[in-house]
């Protein structure tokens, strides 16, 4: 079971094991995937298997209609995915 900070899926490594610049990435792009950026990611399923990552950076689904889940295939676009959130509480960015 993942630690409280951890969440399902996602692999933890020490920040004593990090090195300056390694810090992997997440870009939410607006409307879009959230864009997963560093060689030091592994992304597993519920039950810790790994996926196979055929290129980096790679695109993770978040508006849930991709056939390639939890990979994006682009399907937002034809569906017309609108985000509603932005980083900053209270910003004025707004979805398109």
């Amino acid at each position: 079971m993942p630690a409280a900070h951890e969440s399902p899926g996602v692999v933890a490594r020490p920040w004593s094991d990090r090195t300056e610049g390694s810090m992997p990435t997440i870009k939410v792009r607006q409307n879009g995937p959230y864009l997963v950026d560093g060689e030091d990611v592994t992304l597993v399923d519920w039950n810790g298997n790994p996926y196979e990552i055929p290129r980096r950076p790679f695109a993770l689904c978040r508006c849930g209609a991709s056939t390639k889940k939890p990979f994006c295939d682009g399907t937002h676009t034809r569906i017309g995915f609108a985000a509603a959130e932005a980083a900053v509480p209270g910003s004025t960015d707004r979805p398109a």
